[in-house]
């Protein structure tokens, strides 16, 4: 018998990082050894652990002190699959592409790197003639870009519509359900660890714009960038918007949203009203969910634990067995596929409703006059409601004018807000929110 067949060599591992993330995938990589050989047809070996400080306690990991190591240029090149979850640009972007030269496929979870620097990195992988894998890089332990680069790959995406920052959720979801103000909120989301201390990258969107550029580039087959996606965070959604939704039978969520039209691709991160009856509406505290709608598939939703460390570590852990399989049989996995290139739209041409409401004088003609200026810009009124505001500032009779639109172009009914701020009827705009998921 071939010894090659009964003893394969161990295929050796090079981890970039050991924390939350990385420090999971060792303990794993560790304590499933055997599973994780009999899976892949060879036993993975780790060849080192780059970390930047050496000399702590790393004792709970189970793995053996001498693994771990500050030069990561030469570990990367010692490794036949690098497992990057240092996360950033530099120096994680010349490490990947430092093992692609010396002939390692790679595993990342880093989103901010694939949304900026995605095809150099593909482009890097086909030349070397090695695999890139980064299903953790979006929703976590949620199996989501695989089903989208492969299981999809006979079928047409026309809309991924998303819930893939689990930090906003939360803090959305408690200022529906308990009534908390948002700078609470966010406390709340820190002291159970969903929130970092700074939480800038959550809150104002980017975490999940880099999310959304990965998306619509598997989906659509078209290159996307971070800088492609419109993007707002939720730091401007008040006590009064969330009632305005539950008025409405709606919950406010920060949706990722990637549609293709005839036009192009429109990628955007904001936050929306979306009906309770939808099934984004149900995922609660700091889950992740995503719905897809393709053409021959239908309708479908993945949902489940978007960050954290044995979630994310199970993401990773599986597209290392996967790299792993193709190093021992031989051949690649599905590399970039971008052949569409389509036109990335910008945020004005998007097709979108929005739930306005106005502070107007109670008179008659007012409703004319509001009217008239949605018309004048071609936007379609679905529904109207007032509340009449109890007198007593002394500035005469006011009502709140809740207006709804059927979908327009997002230029468009900017405008008419801008419009509708200048008429003398018009005493305020206390809020404008898109209405999405009908």
């Amino acid at each position: 018998m071939d010894s090659a067949v009964s003893d394969p060599q161990p295929l050796r591992v090079a981890l970039l990082g050991a924390g939350v993330v990385g420090g999971a995938v060792a303990r794993l990589l560790t304590e499933h050894a055997d599973d994780m050989a009999a899976r892949v047809g060879a036993p993975l070996e780790i060849a080192g652990i780059a970390v930047r400080r050496a000399g702590r306690d790393r004792a709970a990991l189970g793995v053996d002190p001498a693994l771990f190591t500050t030069d990561a240029e030469d570990l990367v090149t010692r490794a036949d699959v690098v497992v990057e979850v240092i996360g950033g640009i530099e120096p994680a972007r010349s490490l990947i592409l430092r093992a692609m030269e010396h002939g390692a496929s790679v595993v990342t979870a880093n989103k901010a790197l694939l949304a900026e620097d995605g095809p150099a990195l593909y482009d890097a992988a086909a030349r070397h003639g090695v695999d890139l894998y980064y299903e953790a890089a979006v929703a976590g332990a949620i199996p989501l870009l695989r089903p989208l680069r492969e299981s999809l790959a006979g079928d047409e995406v026309r809309r991924v519509l998303g819930i893939v920052n689990g930090t906003t959720n939360y803090v959305l979801d408690k200022m529906d359900t308990t009534g908390a103000g948002f700078d609470d909120a966010v406390e709340q989301a820190q002291a159970l660890g969903y929130a970092e201390a700074d939480p800038t990258a959550d809150v104002e969107g980017f975490d999940a714009a880099a999310k959304a550029a990965i998306l619509a580039s598997l989906a659509f087959h078209t290159r996307v960038s971070g800088a492609d996606v419109y993007r707002e965070g939720i730091t401007e959604v008040t006590a009064a918007d969330v009632a305005a939704a539950r008025e409405m039978d709606a919950v406010v969520k920060l949706l990722a949203i990637c549609e293709r039209s005839d036009k192009g691709v429109s990628v955007r991160v904001h936050p929306a009203m979306i009906p309770r009856s939808h099934p984004l509406a149900g995922v609660r505290e700091a889950f992740n969910a995503v719905f897809v709608e393709a053409d021959a598939a239908g309708e479908l939703m993945f949902y489940g634990k978007g960050a954290g460390g044995d979630p994310t570590a199970s993401a990773v852990l599986g597209d290392l067995v996967a790299v792993a399989r193709h190093r021992v049989g031989g051949g690649l996995g599905p590399g970039e596929s971008s052949y569409a290139d389509l036109p990335v739209l910008t945020m004005g041409d998007a097709q979108t409703r929005y739930h306005i409401s106005l502070d107007v004088e109670d008179r008659s003609g007012v409703l004319a006059q509001v009217a008239a200026a949605f018309a004048d810009h071609d936007v379609s009124i679905e529904t109207v409601r007032q509340q009449l505001v109890p007198a007593g500032d002394g500035q005469g009779a006011r009502a709140n004018l809740i207006i709804v639109t059927h979908s327009a172009s997002d230029a468009a009914l900017s405008s008419t807000v801008e419009r509708l701020r200048t008429l003398d009827v018009v005493r305020g705009v206390n809020s404008v929110m898109r209405v999405e998921g009908s």
